[in-house]
C-alpha cells in the first residue's frame, strides 16, 4: 500500500486572539468620544456661567478708605457692577490701588457669588499745610496731600510751611515724621526749610514750647529725643541738632517778649 503524503496545513490565527485588537480600537474610540463631548460640555458651561447673573460681579465694598472716594476707587480698578467676576485677578485690582498715594496697603477678597470686598489701610496724616488759596491740607506718610477736614484736624501735628520750591524735601520729610512716634512730636508746631550748601536737607523748627529747632530732614529720627530732652529741662531757647548737639537759651527779656506777643496754647 502505498504511503499518504501528509500535508500540513498553515495556521489560522484564532478569532480570540483578532477580537481583542478590535476592542482596544472600539475602546479607543469611544474614550475620545466621550473627552471630545465633555470638553464641549465644558465649555458650553462656562460660556453660559460667563453670560449668566452668576458670572457677573453683584456687590463691591470698599473698607477703610478715609481720604479716598468710593468713585475714586472704582475709577482705578476699573471695578464695576455687571463686570465679570472672573475678568480681573485679585493681584491686578490690588497693584492697581496701590498706584494711589493715599494707599499703603490693600486686600481684596472675591466671594462667590458675585461680592468682591476691598480692605484698605491708608498712609497716617503726619503733618498739615496752608495752601496759597488759604484751604488747610493735611499731608499723609508718603507725601500726598488729602482735604484735611475728612477726619477732622489733628493739633498735635506740625504746619509744614514755605516748601512749594522743595517738593522732593518735603516727601522724604514726610516719610521721616512717620517713622517717629506721635508722642515726640506733638510739640512741634511748625516746620520750614532752610538749606545750605552743607546742609541741603536743614530744616528749622518751631514748638509750641516756643523753642527754636535746627536740624536736617536725614538726622530727625536719630536726634529727636534729645529735642525732647532739653525741652522737658530746659528754659526756651535754640536747640541746634546737626553734627554737634548745641543748646543756647534765649535771653530773658527775648522770653517776657515771646510770652507777651504768644497767646498761651
Amino acid at each position: 500500500m502505498p504511503k499518504q503524503k501528509l500535508v500540513v496545513l498553515p495556521k489560522k490565527e484564532s478569532s480570540a486572539k483578532s477580537r481583542p485588537a478590535a476592542g482596544r480600537k472600539l475602546f479607543g474610540r469611544k474614550n475620545r468620544l466621550i473627552i471630545v463631548l465633555s470638553i464641549f460640555f465644558l465649555l458650553i458651561l462656562g460660556i453660559v456661567f460667563w453670560f449668566s447673573p452668576l458670572g457677573k460681579i453683584s456687590e463691591i465694598t470698599f473698607k477703610g478708605n478715609a481720604f479716598t472716594s468710593k468713585e475714586d476707587l472704582l475709577s482705578v480698578t476699573r471695578l464695576a457692577k455687571g463686570n465679570a467676576f472672573y475678568g480681573t485677578s485679585t493681584d491686578t485690582i490690588k497693584e492697581r490701588l496701590l498706584s494711589i498715594p493715599a494707599i499703603e496697603s490693600a486686600t481684596v477678597t472675591k466671594h462667590f457669588p458675585g461680592k468682591v470686598d476691598v480692605t484698605i489701610k491708608e498712609y497716617p496724616v503726619v503733618a498739615y499745610e496752608l495752601a496759597g488759596s488759604g484751604q488747610l491740607t493735611a499731608i499723609l506718610q508718603s507725601g500726598a496731600s488729602v482735604r484735611a477736614d475728612t477726619r477732622g484736624v489733628a493739633v498735635e501735628k506740625p504746619v509744614l510751611t514755605q516748601w512749594s520750591d522743595y517738593e522732593a524735601q518735603k516727601v522724604q520729610l514726610c516719610k521721616v515724621l512717620g517713622t517717629i512716634p506721635s508722642e515726640l512730636t506733638s510739640d512741634i508746631s511748625e516746620i520750614i526749610p532752610s538749606p545750605t550748601p552743607s546742609f541741603p536737607d536743614r530744616i528749622m523748627m518751631y514748638t509750641r514750647s516756643r523753642f527754636e529747632v535746627i536740624t536736617s530732614i536725614s538726622l530727625l529720627a536719630d536726634k529727636v529725643e534729645y529735642l525732647n530732652q532739653v525741652i522737658e529741662t530746659q528754659p526756651p531757647g535754640v536747640i541746634t541738632m546737626l553734627e554737634a548737639d548745641a543748646y543756647t537759651p534765649f535771653n530773658p527779656d527775648d522770653v517776657k517778649d515771646q510770652t507777651e506777643e504768644v497767646p498761651a496754647q
